[in-house]
């Protein structure tokens, strides 16, 4: 174990306080477990005691389904395996790291990390870690699978605490999960929803996928300023410091590349060249072979959604690249090893993946997540607060359904034909409305148990530290949730107070 600095602030205090805590949880995967279990219980008394909401768009009367009934047994024995296989992030991780598996064991990543610390300014690796990880979002799981662990190694090679490598990382990646300089997938997803939630008062409104942009790029800045500070002043001193003595994996002294690595990478860069080339190729023209076929779209196309696949090539072949040239592959056995190693890894995260899915899809089953949502919906609702004032109270209660509905496209497909009319009516253009959404939305991503990816960045934690638990990640990860809340709904109502548009119309 690292030493932790020694600190007396209420800041140290209070993340202690929460540490602790949650380090006296089970273990995380018994958590789940237990967590399923009460699920089960939670939705029979709420049969029992005929607890259920009106569903805002549909209005279809939502009542919960108890699993302690027989058709819930009946569930419960036919789905427990298509839950654990069909959970989301499994097969991506798994097909992601197949191929940075190679290149891992190949040497290329730790030969890449070498070159890039040793031409790094130290001061300014955090910034550059917080604002990959907020970037990658335009590549989907990206951030979740290749950034996090990549940044907590860039940090040990450096000398510097891994885990505040890898929280600057999960920060941008998850917390600045809306904020782009780019247009991503998520734009047109919740741009579609607020349209169609926007005719229920006025029929034939346009909302344009890019109504956010403008915000969303300046929010970029300030994420990665705000997750820099965080890092560097909170979570990095109360770490304490890190040397090979007291680490763990990643943290090997560094030294400057050889002949053969220098000619490794030259080949490994060749290849991400040639690579980077087709994509670019069948992405950029008009009618590219990567586009869809239909709508000659890049952001709903084989592209986006094969995206994983891309990871996967570009670390295989890069990897063998750099494992032909400096003899670290030899043979397919010795490249399939490194695939192999890199599925050892994640059997922690496999056994919290099986128990986390079933409670998942338990508490999807049961609709207590919907009528929870609901009736705080109705809530806000209810306080008759208006103009900036509700927008404010809105991205607060966003961010609290946010801890029990991981989904965004799900809370909003939820939230948006309730708030959306409601802020209409009331003067308020839907484009701000899904903007408020998008920032409440975003900065409890990183304390949410039920975000797809927490259970792996746990387990990617517990490389460095074995004995760090859901405690462990919440305190480390807390401070990044209230400033990011902060300072951007403090952005958000500046740029409101300026009359600054949010996006082009």
């Amino acid at each position: 174990m690292n030493a932790r600095a020694s600190s007396n602030s209420f800041t140290d205090r209070f993340l202690k306080i929460i540490e602790r805590a949650g380090n006296a949880l089970p273990h995380p995967a018994t958590l789940f477990l237990l967590l399923a279990l009460a699920v089960m219980v939670l939705s029979d008394l709420a049969v029992r005691f005929g607890v259920s909401a009106l569903h805002p768009k549909t209005k279809e009367v939502l009542v919960p389904m108890s699993l302690l009934s027989v058709e819930g047994l009946h569930k419960i024995l036919t789905q427990t395996v298509t839950n654990f296989t069909g959970f989301a992030p499994l097969g991506t991780v798994l097909v992601a790291l197949l191929g940075i598996g190679i290149a891992e064991g190949s040497g290329l990543i730790g030969a890449a990390l070498r070159l890039v610390v040793l031409g790094a300014n130290r001061a300014s690796l955090t910034g550059v870690i917080v604002f990959c990880g907020v970037m990658s979002n335009i590549a989907s799981e990206l951030g979740y699978v290749l950034l996090i662990p990549l940044g907590g190694s860039i940090f040990a090679a450096a000398g510097r605490h891994p885990i505040a490598g890898m929280a600057a990382a999960f920060a941008g990646v998850s917390g600045g999960y809306s904020a782009n300089l780019l247009l991503g997938t998520v734009d047109p997803l919740l741009a579609g929803i607020t349209q169609e939630s926007a005719r229920i008062v006025t029929p034939g409104i346009l909302v344009n996928p890019a109504c956010n942009y403008y915000f969303m790029a300046a929010s970029t800045f300030l994420v990665t300023a705000a997750g820099w500070w965080i890092t560097d002043r909170v979570i990095e001193p109360r770490l304490g410091p890190w040397t090979p003595a007291t680490g763990g994996q990643g943290s090997e002294l560094l030294k400057p590349l050889d002949a053969i690595e220098k000619k490794g990478l030259a080949a490994a860069a060749a290849v991400f060249a040639v690579l980077t080339g087709l994509v670019l190729w069948g992405t950029v023209p008009e009618g590219g072979f990567l586009r869809d076929p239909k709508t000659d779209s890049v952001l709903h196309s084989p592209f986006m959604s094969g995206i994983v696949t891309i990871i996967f090539f570009f670390g295989a072949l890069g990897g063998l690249a750099y494992g032909v040239v400096t003899r670290s592959i030899r043979n397919d056995a010795e490249a399939m090893k490194g695939m192999a190693k890199s599925m050892e890894t994640l059997a922690g995260y496999l056994v919290l993946v099986f128990f986390a899915s079933q409670f998942v899809a338990y508490f999807s089953w049961t609709n207590l997540g919907l009528i929870l949502a609901v009736k705080g919906a109705a809530l806000l609702e209810a306080t008759g607060l208006s103009g900036n004032f509700a927008l404010v109270a809105f991205i607060g209660l966003t961010a609290l359904v946010n801890l029990i509905m991981g989904s965004a496209s799900a809370k909003w497909a939820l939230m948006a034909p309730v708030f959306v009319p409601m802020l209409l009516l009331a003067g308020i253009d839907p484009a701000v409305t899904q903007c408020a959404f998008r920032i409440g939305d975003s900065c409890t991503n990183v304390i949410s148990p039920m975000m797809s990816y927490f259970a792996l960045i746990m387990a990617f934690m517990q490389r460095y530290d074995p004995k760090a638990g859901l405690g462990t990640l919440v305190a480390t990860m807390l401070p990044y949730a209230l400033f990011f809340l902060v300072v951007w709904t403090a952005l958000f109502w500046i740029w409101m107070e300026a009359g600054l548009p949010l996006g082009p119309k």
